[in-house]
């Protein structure tokens, strides 16, 4: 097993993705569904300075989360492991960042239409918030999308870390499972927002897993498994 700078920097930032996607989601004054309703602006705008930095750092999660991927790659994509881990590492970042887009997309929108609304009658606010169905519908492609994306990833990269045994057996079982979790509720039921969300709080377990492990163990990079 390696432990060197490398590793500790990755799982740190592993440690610290999972930090900044919960908290930034847990201590946030309000949460938007899957469309806005005009009760949200209203929410948002009880405190909106706080809930705009709760949701920067949500978002910054995303892209700790990338980082971490690519620290990860950076040690294991070389040969024979990158046959996986590459294309793996690959899909679960092009998820990661759809993802992070698409809830920029909540985070403007929602900082926006508090100005927006602010003083406005119930009429005007139903038509401003029925204008952003039509964007918001994308946006709902994005997040499906983004998350099938980041699950094609992690089974791939569950397999590699199997194969190779780069970290803990149970991890590798854990992130293939978490892939087919992904996929399976998206695919299996599209259109439903809520039975999605617990999927989010077993990914942040799966960053803390990750970065706990690396940290603590390193990552075996012997060939003589391969």
């Amino acid at each position: 097993m390696e432990k060197n700078f490398a590793t500790k920097f990755t799982g740190w930032a592993f440690v610290f993705a999972a930090l900044l996607l919960w908290f930034g989601w847990a201590l946030s004054p309000h949460h938007v569904g899957e469309y806005f309703k005009a009760s949200d602006f209203e929410e948002i705008g009880k405190n909106v300075w706080y809930w705009i930095w709760m949701y920067r750092i949500h978002i910054f999660g995303w892209v700790t989360m990338a980082i971490a991927i690519f620290a990860f790659v950076s040690m294991a994509g070389k040969k024979p492991f990158g046959v996986l881990i590459l294309p793996g590492a690959g899909m679960i970042v092009v998820g990661t960042f759809t993802i992070a887009i698409a809830a920029a997309f909540y985070y403007n929108y929602g900082a926006w239409g508090v100005g927006q609304t602010l003083g406005k009658s119930p009429e005007n606010i139903k038509e401003f918030v029925d204008g952003t169905l039509f964007t918001n519908q994308y946006v709902t492609c994005f997040v499906r999308f983004g998350r099938i994306f980041s699950g094609v990833g992690l089974i791939l990269l569950g397999f590699g870390l199997l194969k190779w045994r780069m970290l803990s057996k149970w991890l590798g079982y854990f992130t293939v499972l978490l892939g087919l979790l992904a996929m399976g509720i998206i695919l299996s039921i599209p259109d439903n927002f809520e039975i999605y969300k617990p999927v989010f709080h077993v990914k942040v377990v799966w960053l803390l897993a990750m970065g706990v492990s690396i940290i603590s163990k390193g990552i075996n990079l012997s060939e003589t498994k391969a």
